[in-house]
């Protein structure tokens, strides 16, 4: 497609040149077993839902409102089930019991021609049974489960028997909760707070987290729905693109096949698409038992969704189908989506990581990007730490995606330091306090963690980054980090640094003897370590040229030492419930329960209590000053052992964060990202930040709009576009200096608002503009929405709107803060100009069914005000552009042929015959205004074609 494009452009620019009703529930649950169904005793529902009145949501629900009050459903509900459970168990009415123990199911497929993501197959073993809800959670069953948290939470329904839909995944997991505690039972699921939009959906959970353990309602993992839609699949039979109207039905009403009963479950294909436990990850050809998923959805926090719905042909139908036409993540709310519920503990869940082997547990966010921002003032704040469980390097980038990544590798990483830029880390392979073996190591912080590189030392341990005074940047380590309670095997061991640049180490030098690892002042004159002993290193000391090691703390047993990177040497570490500070806190604490901080003379003047039940290891300062604040970031150990929280702390006020909790979390390191610029008239926090508030769609105008700014200066032809010319053109392939600033999605009117806004007020060099005419993608009514939606309401893009998108220019300072908030795929964009190849194409048609898919009902065109609304937005943007000089060529890509056999022009929906009515109305434009040019699939035979897969350079002899 780019090549196609490359030389039709080129033609262009030469010739450019010169010219209601109720449902009655089924009263039985079933035992559903491998080819026969067996009917239970009939079970009732309780009348009432007894819940405190702190459930209730506020009266009125803005964006972002949440709940925070620890009595709220924002805590985790931890029920007493000995005394709440019942003899009988009276809560699975109208469930399905599925025998699933010793049985097997295949998830994802072989099929060549299904998605990336739903490929290989894997074998997903059960050692359990579990329930399920026969069809989808009806309006009514949802609005009278979830009455008791008030209007907002109520949907409005066409019929009480359609599947309740327009709910997120986090309304569906609060729908669950809700039913758990109606029967007696604990929570599947917990939260320390919640956010909803205008609209009364939940849309994020900080400090979410899944316990299957737990006997409780909760949403069915992809393997249990794909083990029970095996028992009646018959997409022929369900309610489809071919049969439905293109609107829900009531549940189970779709024709019953011959050879199934009619209690059979129902609605597993059509009707309206399901939420599923599972985040999105990528399958393997492997077989793992009691599968819950993948350990997070990636930096868009993914979803799975299944089943198809009322807009899907039959044959585009699949049990493996796994998502919807665009990404899905945990706040989307739409017209097509419902969900059903599952019941039961799953024994031994495993979860499997994104890139290595099945898992335990599962590490998990507490804290949302806006808490980790509220108590840092930075919005680009990255966590690092070491997954015990796996001796993995795992990472938190806030400013992001706030998942947790996990990098697998079989190197052991210990004691990570993030680098001061944030791109990079440090880690060894060996522990604190045990001599041995150890190598230092750097890698990106990043997915996959790439550009790995060893320090070529016979032994080296606990790296920390510096930044010299000269502006280089190097390492200092250690050549042993054991007990330096023998001060005179500590005397053989020392301290040395290595420059590093380009991904290079330098040649190491020792700085001084002894293993100083707790951290070196700025000025290389003071250093600390804390390994038994807390020892303090001072060079010419009074003028002397002799160095200064003295043990401070009385001798007393310390650890985990580390030294402030605020100029003020104050070195913080942890005891054994010391005399010493014990005598200082006037507090009787045990072993590692309180932090202790000294001055620079090694004198106590601070301490904090760990939390009540609860121990600090592993305490760091935070990487990065803050004004007003002093944080620390720390393991927070139960009283088992368990090293299952990192928190950060303020020294100031003793107010405290929890960030990720899981497993075994060790060693972390919070590099804060604080942007220190004087004297600026910038707002600090709001400027060149474009990253998206939620995660709820894609990054592409976060990852753009750097680009966007660099290029302003040298840039002559911008393209703008949806999905097609995002992938369809190449700026590399152009003569001129081009950029591809396509946005997913964006029609006309968000494509005309960016040019007039943006490009025409910065680009000064512009010559040309292309534009993607995607006629099916007219269909957003509200402009406002399809521009928002585009920019993703970051705060960079509000702060440009309300300064009029400055007129006047920007200046170095405000790149500097683009540059400080970009993340490292703006970067990898920015070197192809905003094109990102694709290596398989979607939407041509279906190579198994010969089908092409078509998602909105393609009589949305009869409104026929809303397309003219974006031919009004098109005739703007050739105006505005040809009183600027610049000209304008319009493109529409080449569709499949097979969309001729329907009654769709596109994807998207159109009426074919709408369509011609707008071709002929652009056509017109290219008669009225001689700066606009269309090219459209006519051309293509005039074109020479060359294959996408051959990779080759499009040379015009035009």
């Amino acid at each position: 497609m780019p090549y196609f494009f490359a030389l039709a452009f080129a033609l262009f620019l030469a010739s450019c040149s010169n010219s209601t009703d109720s449902y009655e529930e089924p009263a039985d649950a079933l035992v559903l077993e491998t080819d026969s169904l067996k009917a239970v005793d009939s079970l009732s529902t309780p009348d009432s839902l007894s819940l405190p009145d702190s459930l209730s949501l506020p009266d009125s629900l803005n964006t972002r409102d949440s709940l925070n009050s620890p009595d709220s459903l924002c805590t985790q509900d931890s029920l007493d089930t000995t005394q709440n459970m019942v003899q009988t168990d009276t809560s699975t009415r109208g469930m399905v019991l599925f025998s699933a123990t010793s049985q097997k199911v295949q998830i994802g497929t072989n099929e060549k021609s299904a998605k990336v993501n739903e490929r290989p197959a894997a074998t997903v073993n059960f050692t359990y049974d579990y329930y399920m809800d026969r069809h989808e959670v009806t309006c009514e069953t949802y609005n009278d489960v979830m009455k008791d948290y008030g209007a907002a939470a109520q949907l409005e329904c066409a019929g009480d028997s359609l599947p309740a839909v327009n709910v997120t995944y986090f309304d569906a997991v609060l729908y669950a909760n809700a039913r758990s505690k109606r029967a007696g039972r604990d929570t599947a699921y917990h939260y320390t707070k919640l956010s909803f939009n205008s609209k009364g959906h939940c849309i994020g959970m900080e400090g979410f987290a899944f316990d299957p353990a737990k006997k409780a309602f909760r949403l069915p993992t992809e393997a249990e729905w794909s083990f029970a839609a095996q028992s009646n699949w018959a997409p022929a039979n369900s309610w489809n693109a071919g049969n439905s109207g293109y609107k829900l039905h009531k549940v189970c009403t779709a024709p019953v096949p011959p050879d199934k009963s009619d209690s059979s479950i129902c609605d597993m294909a059509g009707n309206a698409l399901e939420w599923v436990n599972d985040w999105m990850g990528a399958l393997r050809d492997t077989s793992i038992t009691n599968y819950v998923g993948t350990t997070d959805g990636g930096t868009l926090g993914e979803r799975i969704l299944k089943g198809g719905s009322f807009r899907n042909s039959p044959q585009a139908m699949h049990i493996y189908s796994r998502g919807d036409i665009y990404t899905v993540a945990g706040s989307l709310a739409a017209d097509y989506v419902g969900f059903r519920l599952a019941y039961g503990a799953i024994p031994d869940a495993q979860w499997m990581s994104r890139k290595g082997p099945a898992k335990t547990s599962s590490l998990h966010v507490i804290a949302s990007s806006e808490a980790v921002q509220g108590k840092t003032t930075s919005s680009r704040a990255k966590l690092a730490f070491r997954n015990d469980e796996t001796g993995n390097l795992a990472f938190v980038d806030f400013g992001s995606s706030a998942t947790v990544v996990e990098i697998d590798d079989t190197l052991e990483v210990y004691h990570p330091d993030i680098s001061p830029d944030g791109r990079r880390v440090a880690f060894c392979t060996g522990l604190e306090g045990i001599s041995g073996k150890s190598a230092v190591y750097v890698r990106d912080l990043s997915v996959g963690g790439g550009n790995l590189i060893k320090l070529d030392v016979p032994n080296a341990a606990i790296p920390r980054w510096r930044v010299l005074e000269n502006g280089d940047t190097a390492i200092a380590f250690v050549t042993d980090a054991g007990n330096n309670k023998d001060m005179g095997y500590f005397a053989t061991t020392a301290t040395w640094q290595v420059k590093i640049s380009g991904g290079i180490f330098g040649i190491p030098e020792k700085l001084f003897m002894g293993a100083y690892h707790g951290g070196i002042s700025n000025e290389g004159d003071f250093a600390i370590t804390g390994a038994r002993l807390l020892i303090a290193h001072k060079e010419r000391i009074y003028n002397s040229m002799i160095p200064l090691d003295t043990i401070w703390y009385n001798g007393e047993q310390a650890c985990n030492a580390s030294l402030s990177h605020d100029g003020t040497k104050r070195s913080l570490f942890l005891d054994f419930g010391g005399k010493t500070g014990r005598k200082f806190t006037g507090i009787n604490y045990g072993t590692h329960e309180m932090l202790l901080v000294v001055d620079s003379l090694g004198k106590l003047i601070q301490g904090v209590p760990a939390p009540a039940g609860h121990s600090f290891d592993h305490t760091e300062w935070a990487l990065g000053k803050v004004k007003g604040k002093d944080l620390v970031v720390s393991t927070i150990v139960d009283i088992n052992g368990n090293h299952n929280k990192v928190q950060l702390l303020d020294m100031v006020d003793s107010s405290r964060l929890d960030l990720v909790g899981g497993g075994e979390v060790w060693h972390p390191s919070l590099w804060l990202g604080v942007i220190n610029i004087e004297n600026t008239a910038w707002d600090l926090d709001s400027a060149g930040d474009y990253s998206n508030p939620d995660n709820s769609v894609s990054h592409l105008f976060h990852e753009k709009m750097p680009m966007m700014w660099d290029m302003r200066d040298s840039v002559e032809v911008v393209a703008f576009g949806n999905s097609r010319t995002y992938t369809g053109f190449d700026p590399k392939s152009i003569e001129l200096p081009s950029m591809n600033f396509s946005v997913i999605p964006c029609e006309m009117h968000c494509i005309n608002y960016l040019f007039k806004n943006y490009i025409v007020k910065h680009y000064h060099r512009l010559k040309y503009i292309v534009v993607g005419l995607d006629f099916d993608t007219w269909h957003i009514q509200d402009p406002n929405e399809s521009i928002l939606t585009a920019t993703m309401g970051s705060k960079g893009f509000e702060y440009d709107k309300n300064h009029k998108f400055w007129p006047n220019g920007i200046d170095d300072d405000f790149l500097k803060l683009v540059h400080q908030k970009r993340n490292e795929s703006s970067e990898e964009i920015q070197a192809v100009s905003g094109y990102v190849a694709h290596e398989f194409f979607i939407g041509w048609y279906n190579a198994t069914t010969g089908e092409v898919s078509i998602v909105l009902d393609s009589t949305w065109s009869d409104k026929e005000f809303i397309w003219q609304t974006n031919l009004i937005a098109l005739k703007d943007l050739i105006a505005t552009a040809g009183k600027k000089g610049v000209k304008v060529i319009g493109v529409t890509y080449p569709i499949s042929p097979k969309y001729k056999e329907t009654g769709s022009y596109g994807k998207f929906g159109l009426r074919r015959s709408h369509a011609l009515q707008i071709m002929d109305s652009v056509k017109v434009y290219q008669e009225n205004y001689g700066n606009f040019r269309l090219m459209d699939e006519e051309d293509a035979p005039k074109l020479v074609e060359i294959s996408a897969t051959k990779k080759k350079k499009v040379v015009s002899n035009l």
